[in-house]
């Protein structure tokens, strides 16, 4: 045991294995969060391993609880995120780890949840040794966009767009396919797929009819589809692919990106994938509400055309918003050679500062 952090060495290993755990491929999406439980005996070796698998099943805690069954008694719960202390579609995990007698739990990430927050202390108080902390980031790293909806009540919002070298999303006859290259393309449907939803304003959805599906490089849909979300108050057609049984869709009847946001929001989305035109994409970042930018850049000049973005209210290069550069990467075998950028934009107060 390390008397300056609490922990054991047997403990961060565990804790790294729970880790990989909760991220394991294949979760389907939902309102929970990824969590990952190893259970150790008084020795240090593991006992049980579980993880949760998506809203309905059973919590991590409970994964590793059935697989150890008696051998439970005694042990070290080490879990990801800080137990639950709530009853939901399954029971709380804090009086499960009571029942099954574990001796110590240590966690990663503190529940931000105040729904689900407090199985630390009805643990310490039934006298389980409780400890927190451990590899903290790193858990909420892989909660990252759950942490945030429930700590901002809001989904977080990634931002994606296409744009030449001179920052046109499309033609001045109107064209704009394909401004991406595929490899470009295929990349957009890797970061579709992290996402519960898609969406577009309804200009988009009149104009370019696109389908909002994820799909794989030989463009075949994947199993799990986010949520597709239209936004505007204009009627459409209800023939637009978009309309069609692929995936679910909502017509969000609104313009202001707040009240958008506060509907998904109810319907439990965390994580908004924006694709919609120069305006929608204005509107979501004047109102401070882009989160994330993912931007694909060809080398190809047009010179007149769509802007990528419409008016953000910006008169003279002092108030430029200038996003922290997060990534760049050359997309690998990409003959045109797209440039993906991901961005995080700074808060509006540190705009313009040297």
């Amino acid at each position: 045991m390390d008397s300056r952090t609490g922990f054991g060495g047997a403990e961060e290993r565990a804790m790294r294995r729970a880790l990989e755990l909760a991220a394991t491929p294949g979760v389907p999406l939902g309102p929970n969060p990824r969590v990952g439980c190893v259970l150790l005996d008084a020795d240090g070796r593991t006992v049980a391993e579980g993880h949760h698998r998506g809203a309905g099943t059973p919590h991590a805690e409970a994964d590793a609880l059935a697989r150890a069954g008696g051998a439970a008694r005694g042990s070290t719960a080490v879990v990801t995120l800080e137990p639950c202390n709530h009853t939901g579609r399954t029971g709380p995990c804090a009086q499960a780890l009571l029942e099954a007698g574990v001796r110590r739990v240590v966690f990663a990430q503190a529940d931000p949840n105040p729904v689900a927050a407090g199985g630390a202390a009805t643990l310490s108080a039934a006298g389980v040794e409780v400890v927190g902390g451990l590899l903290a980031d790193e858990a909420r790293a892989v909660n990252r966009v759950w942490s945030f909806a429930v700590e901002h009540g809001r989904p977080f919002v990634t931002w994606k767009f296409a744009t030449t070298l001179d920052g046109r999303s499309a033609a001045a006859d109107g064209t704009s396919r394909w401004v991406s290259s595929r490899a470009a393309r295929l990349d957009t449907h890797r970061l579709r797929a992290l996402c519960d939803t898609m969406l577009v304003g309804s200009n988009t959805v009149a104009v370019d009819d696109p389908l909002l599906t994820v799909r794989d490089a030989e463009d075949r849909p994947l199993p799990h589809q986010p949520l597709r979300a239209v936004m505007g108050l204009r009627d459409l057609d209800p023939g637009r692919r978009v309309f069609d049984d692929s995936a679910e869709t909502v017509h969000l009847r609104t313009r202001d990106p707040r009240a958008a946001l506060a509907e998904l929001f109810a319907r439990d989305r965390q994580h908004v994938f924006l694709e919609g035109g120069p305006t929608l994409a204005a509107a979501f970042w004047r109102a401070g509400l882009v989160d994330e930018v993912v931007a694909y850049v060809a080398p190809f000049l047009l010179g007149a055309g769509r802007s990528a973005v419409a008016d953000l209210g910006i008169a003279t290069i002092a108030d430029a918003f200038r996003p922290r550069v997060v990534d760049v990467t050359v997309l690998a075998d990409d003959p045109e050679a797209n440039v993906r950028f991901t961005l995080a934009p700074h808060d509006r107060t540190t705009q313009g500062e040297d």
